[in-house]
């Protein structure tokens, strides 16, 4: 028997099992199941009013928000396909990513409404735009509650769908040129969903605080596996970290995936107030994105009293393809060895095979040290990048997905990042892990943030500069750090200057902007930045 796996298998799980459960919690709105089922009929019911068929391009522009979640299933149901895009691009951006991906119907939160009414009139196949949260209609685009309440909340009649149909349309960050399409299927997203679901032990039983931005893929997966097992999911519409411990708090959160600027966020947050939080409910924290220092997962566990979880994946993978919570062979570690397994990104989650490969393809030794390429193959990776098969067949090669990320793989096959191949600071002929120079910097009580990356240099080519945010101002001395750093590791390895920042340039997701950073140090040379 064949039965195509289909994401909108998840929401129906949900509303059959947990009808009467709250499903979303978003300010003052409280929906169960079954609410927001209906709210889900009625836009597949509105989408189809507009002409949306089979593969015709839905495209979001919205903090997380309840609209935003019903929005994946209501595209889905009429066979359309989601394309979520970033809140925090430019203009130009938007032009480029709607007319690319032929977008036909755009969904846009009243808070990001000013940016869009200046660039209509650029867009080629954008006929419709409804706005979140608008009360009444205007400038020609409707007003979403207006809209939705002209339809029928009764079950809509779905467009037959096959698991190889694609379901959604995620661009990168184009920080290399412009962003690419990953289209990832029904089928890549459902097998991610019961494998992550399993690895990160999702139950009924879980509230989910959407932290990440669901245009973000590891807050883009998130939706479909706590969906599917009748999670509550908490709308976090800002990265305040005031506000993310408070709803922890009054929601009785039970998980919250972000990256790992915005735990750092949480943790001095949580330092700073008069009274530190304290919860009845076991709490876990899954982070993604580049490695953390040993010194978060620490005080993770021990000062906040979580659970901290390390996955690893990317946009071309659904996302997720390993995680790093320890094995039942390596519980008898001491804590500190068990922090240290933490903060790598770990072994390979089921349905996915990742290796770790020198520059002939051929598997690095497990010993802690050669550095090799991280790939996979997996059931997760995407179809390719949406019209543009150069690009695609540079990352996918004789049937592995080639990811960019440099790591070595410890003695118990534990994988541990040590950078971005673009990240890689090769000074002197030497290779050097802007990662761990960030970690030795944490270790230095007056840094708050850190960011390295790699500055010209006429005798060795290149070497480590760390930008740096203090705790206090003044707290730390450039030449001070610069020599903490020389005590810690190898003199090579330590950075020889240090620019001092109020903030570092962070994406909506809270991952560092290195290219922002290594920019003016290599406008004028003919080093590629990227």
């Amino acid at each position: 028997m064949h039965v195509p796996l289909v994401v909108t298998d998840f929401l129906d799980r949900a509303v059959q099992l947990y009808g009467e459960k709250t499903a979303v919690i978003d300010g003052d709105r409280r929906l169960t199941y079954k609410e927001m089922n209906g709210r889900v009929q009625q836009l597949s019911r509105g989408l189809k009013s507009l002409g949306i068929q089979k593969d015709d391009k839905v495209a979001y522009l919205a903090p997380n928000t309840l609209e935003m979640l019903e929005g994946f299933y209501g595209v889905f149901q009429t066979g359309g396909v989601m394309t979520p895009l970033n809140t925090r691009l430019k203009p130009a951006d938007y032009i480029f990513i709607l007319n690319h991906s032929e977008s036909q119907v755009l969904f846009v939160d009243l808070s990001l409404y000013d940016q869009l009414k200046q660039i209509k009139d650029h867009l080629e196949t954008v006929h419709t735009i409804i706005v979140h949260g608008m009360a009444d209609d205007a400038n020609g685009d409707f007003s979403y509650e207006k809209w939705l309440g002209q339809f029928d909340d009764g079950p809509f009649d779905r467009e037959p769908l096959e698991e190889t149909d694609i379901a959604s349309l995620l661009y990168t960050s184009g920080t290399t040129g412009d962003p690419k399409g990953v289209m990832l299927s029904h089928r890549s997203n459902y097998l991610h969903a019961l494998s992550t679901m399993h690895h990160l032990g999702v139950s009924d039983r879980d509230t989910l605080l959407h932290v990440l931005p669901m245009f973000h893929v590891n807050g883009w997966g998130s939706p479909f596996y706590y969906t599917a097992n009748g999670a509550t999911q908490v709308m976090q519409r800002e990265m305040d970290p005031a506000l993310i411990l408070e709803n922890i708090h009054k929601e009785k959160v039970t998980v919250a995936h972000m990256a790992p600027t915005v735990l750092n966020m949480i943790m001095e947050q949580n330092a700073h107030n008069k009274e530190p939080l304290k919860l009845e409910q076991d709490m876990r924290v899954v982070i993604a994105g580049s490695a953390p220092p040993v010194a978060f997962v620490k005080r993770t566990e021990e000062e906040l009293g979580w659970k901290f979880i390390q996955v690893y994946g990317m946009t071309e993978i659904s996302p997720l393809i390993t995680t790093s919570q320890i094995r039942s062979e390596h519980l008898d570690k001491s804590t500190d060895e068990q922090y240290t397994l933490k903060a790598k990104v770990g072994y390979s989650m089921i349905g996915s095979s990742v290796r770790v490969v020198n520059e002939l393809d051929e598997d690095v030794p497990w010993d802690g040290k050669t550095i090799g390429e991280i790939i996979t193959r997996s059931n997760n990776v995407m179809e390719g990048y949406w019209k543009n098969p150069d690009a695609t067949s540079t990352t996918i090669k004789n049937g592995y997905l080639y990811t960019g990320d440099m790591a070595n793989v410890d003695s118990e096959g534990y994988i541990n990042i040590v950078d971005r191949k673009k990240d890689v600071i090769i000074s002197g002929g030497e290779n050097i892990s802007s990662l761990e120079v960030e970690s030795c910097l944490y270790d230095h009580p007056a840094v708050l943030e850190v960011a390295v990356v790699s500055v010209p240099h006429e005798k060795w080519g290149e070497v480590p500069h760390a930008h740096v945010v203090l705790r206090e101002k003044g707290g730390a001395t450039e030449e001070e750090l610069i020599a903490f750093a020389q005590e810690k590791m190898a003199r090579f390895k330590a950075p020889k200057g240090i620019t001092f920042l109020e903030e570092l340039p962070k994406t909506a997701s809270g991952k560092i902007q290195k290219v922002q950073l290594r920019q003016p140090f290599w406008q004028d040379r003919s080093r590629t930045v990227n």
